[in-house]
C-alpha cells in the first residue's frame, strides 16, 4: 500500500515538473519572440533611385545603411542654414535684456540663451563649411515666415520699445514661441534628414530648449 502510494505521488512529481518545463519553455519562446520583434522594430520604405521603385527594407537594415552612408541631404542643408538664421534672432532678442529687463532671472536666462546658441551657429556655420554648402547656406536670405516661432518685425519693434516689467513679459512669450519653433524645426529634421551629426544638434536643441521653455513659464 505504501509502495503504492510513493510511486503515485512521483508520477504526480514527475507530471509537474514536465509542465514547469514547458511552462518555462514557453515563456522563453514568447521572450524570444518579443525581443526578436522589438529588435527587428517596423519596416521602413527607402526611396529608389530615379526609374526605380521604393524599397521595403528593415529598421536595422535602415540603420545600417545610414550608419555606411549619412551623405547630408536637402533636409539637413535646409535645417542648418534656416537654424542659423532662427538662432540670430534670439540673440537679437537677448541683446535687449541688459537695458530694459527689470528681472534678474529674466536676465540670467537671456545670458544662458545666448551662450547656448552662439556656440551652436558657429558649428552650423562649420558643418556647412565642411559639406560645401556655406555661401548662402549661413542662413541669410529665408523668408521668417516659412521659419516657426520667429518674432515678426512689428514684434520686434515693440519689444524694443517696452521696459521693466512689460518688457519681461513680452520678452518670455515671445521667446518661449520661439524655442518651440526651434523644437518644431529640430523634430522635423529629425524626421526627414539623413546625417547623423545633423541629427545630433537637432536632439541637443530639442533638450535645452524644452528645458528653457519650462523655466521661462516658470516665470511668467
Amino acid at each position: 500500500m505504501l509502495h503504492r502510494r510513493v510511486s503515485r505521488a512521483s508520477v504526480v512529481a514527475a507530471g509537474l515538473t514536465a509542465l514547469a518545463v514547458l511552462g518555462l519553455a514557453g515563456c522563453d519562446s514568447d521572450t524570444d519572440d518579443a525581443e526578436s520583434g522589438a529588435a527587428s522594430g517596423p519596416s521602413v520604405i527607402a526611396p529608389g533611385e530615379p526609374g526605380e521603385a521604393n524599397r521595403t527594407l528593415s529598421a536595422e537594415d535602415a540603420a545600417r545603411q545610414r550608419a555606411e552612408d549619412d551623405s547630408p541631404n536637402s533636409a539637413d542643408v535646409s535645417y542648418a542654414r534656416m537654424m542659423i538664421e532662427h538662432h540670430a534672432q534670439a540673440l537679437e532678442m537677448t541683446e535687449l535684456v541688459p537695458d530694459r529687463a527689470k528681472s534678474g532671472k529674466v536676465v540670467k536666462l537671456a545670458e544662458r540663451i545666448a551662450a547656448a546658441q552662439q556656440p551652436e551657429i558657429s558649428a552650423m556655420k562649420g558643418w556647412l563649411k565642411t559639406h560645401g554648402k556655406a555661401g548662402q547656406a549661413d542662413g541669410h536670405g529665408h523668408d521668417h515666415a516659412t521659419m516657426p516661432g520667429m518674432a515678426t518685425p512689428a514684434q520686434l519693434e515693440k519689444l524694443r520699445a517696452a521696459e521693466g516689467t512689460a518688457f519681461d513679459q513680452l520678452f518670455l512669450t515671445l521667446m518661449i514661441t520661439h524655442h518651440q519653433g526651434a523644437i518644431t524645426m529640430a523634430t522635423d529634421v529629425k524626421g526627414q534628414g539623413n546625417n547623423i551629426q545633423i541629427e545630433e544638434m537637432a536632439d541637443d536643441v530639442v533638450a535645452q530648449q524644452t528645458s528653457e521653455i519650462n523655466r521661462m513659464r516658470d516665470l511668467l
